[in-house]
């Protein structure tokens, strides 16, 4: 398995959809969180231990930008949570062929910090929304769509 640095993983956004993506390069840390809710199958045959399936998949993206409003990405995403719009958001682990998410997204967080002796930076999150013509479609690194849509 080869491993990947966090300075080569690719974050990339459309405002428009998941079909004409731009590389966000303002983007210092970043986390990607992928959770399932669950469901209880628990029954008298399974020897007193609870058991669990999951059900329901949720995806939520936390990233840190610099405060830049010259730059074009830093504008969108803004405009995004201004005007409570939704933008398409690849987060891959590689820009070629990679492995992740892309999906429609919600910024439904953005925060600004004022360190005194730092460049003031943008903290985002946001969580993956409602688009019946872009659903999350996971990529496995080699072009196939693993979960959802129609092919990365």
């Amino acid at each position: 398995m080869a491993i990947r640095l966090g300075m080569d993983a690719y974050l990339a956004y459309d405002p428009n959809g998941l079909s004409s993506f731009t590389e966000i390069q303002n983007v210092r840390d970043l986390t990607l969180t992928l959770e399932s809710a669950e469901a209880d199958v628990t029954i008298r045959g399974n020897a007193g231990w609870r058991a669990n399936v999951a059900t329901l998949r949720e995806a939520s993206v936390e990233f840190e930008m610099v405060w830049d409003t010259a730059d074009q990405a830093f504008q969108d995403i803004m405009d995004a949570y201004i005007n409570n719009t939704s933008v398409g958001l690849r987060i891959w682990d590689q820009q070629t062929n990679g492995s992740g998410l892309s999906a429609m997204f919600t910024i439904s967080s953005l925060s600004r910090s004022e360190s005194l002796e730092e460049a003031l930076t943008a903290s985002v999150s946001a969580k993956v929304t409602y688009d019946l013509t872009n659903p999350p479609e996971w990529s496995d690194g080699s072009n196939n769509s693993v979960i959802g849509g129609s092919g990365a």
